[in-house]
């Protein structure tokens, strides 16, 4: 029973991680209709600005609030000029852009701070909580995570689903011709998407640093299973992320803690593999029709 609730308790704050990931993804497929292979190596790298600040003796919480500013500005400049340049092109050249920054990104971190793995300070005590006599697998920085990412998904639902600007960015994302015609300023909101889901990134990266090896790679795991929380959720709801990261970080805490830590990949893409074939338009996607 104790390793049921340990086991339990470890998937959902790694499904929290996995839903930040996830929430990234959906911002861009949203907003843009781009699936942003790079986004675990654009937050690595403000992560990795992070690490810098924090060695030159800039507080934790200044690095914070900076990481998550930086990786804002970092997701407009990427839109600009790497994306920009893209609209109107076939979808297949976005995909191969994103996989292209991935690397370079990658391979500028390890030339810049090396391939080794260091650790990274987490924000509150990783010591497991003490219930009575006994200590649980969830920790007060884990209280921190699921609090952030439920913040962060409150407040991405609140933009999407009761603003104008959220409205704008949905007609932008699906009917950009005609979202134009009525005055909507649809380059800037592509931007805007952008910038938003680089900054959820960098929240991820800052909640993965600490529980992993932190090296230019920490983030390529992390991304295929934010990936599949994404479709598992349907890649258009924000909450569909929160629930697929939920389900995805069970998934693989369960494997894991009674299989072993080696399968838990696998059990990602076995996940993502039955959500494919049952429902490939996730649990909150809506089917679409063709006409053929």
């Amino acid at each position: 029973m104790r390793l049921f609730v340990n086991v339990l308790l470890s998937g959902v704050a790694q499904g929290m991680v996995f839903a930040a990931i996830a929430l990234g993804l959906v911002l861009i497929s949203r907003a843009t209709g781009v699936i942003n292979f790079a986004q675990g190596a654009m937050a690595m790298f403000t992560t990795f600005l992070a690490y810098t600040l924090l060695e030159h003796g800039i507080g934790y919480w200044p690095a914070f609030v900076a990481t998550l500013a930086i990786g804002f500005v970092f997701g407009g400049l990427v839109e600009r000029t790497l994306m920009r340049p893209l609209q109107g092109k076939s979808p297949l050249n976005a995909v191969i852009v994103t996989i292209g920054l991935l690397v370079v990104l990658e391979g500028l971190a390890g030339s810049i701070w090396g391939n080794t793995s260091r650790g990274f300070p987490a924000a509150f005590s990783q010591q497991g909580l003490a219930i009575g006599t006994t200590r649980v697998a969830f920790s007060t920085f884990d209280v921190f995570t699921v609090g952030a990412v439920v913040v962060l998904v409150a407040a991405i639902v609140a933009l999407f689903r009761w603003t104008n600007l959220g409205l704008r960015m949905r007609a932008g994302a699906f009917a950009p011709e005609v979202a134009r015609l009525l005055g909507v300023r649809v380059g800037r909101l592509f931007t805007l998407g952008w910038a938003l889901a680089c900054a959820a990134g960098s929240l991820a990266g800052l909640l993965v640093a600490p529980v992993s090896s932190f090296s230019p790679y920490y983030m390529d795991l992390y991304l295929i299973y934010g990936f599949v929380a994404a479709v598992l959720g349907g890649l258009v709801s924000p909450v569909g992320a929160l629930v697929g990261g939920l389900v995805t970080g069970l998934a693989t805490a369960f494997v894991g803690g009674y299989l072993g830590s080696n399968l838990e990949p696998m059990a990602a893409l076995v996940l993502l593999l039955i959500v494919l074939m049952a429902r490939p338009q996730g649990l909150f996607g809506t089917a679409i029709a063709r006409r053929v």
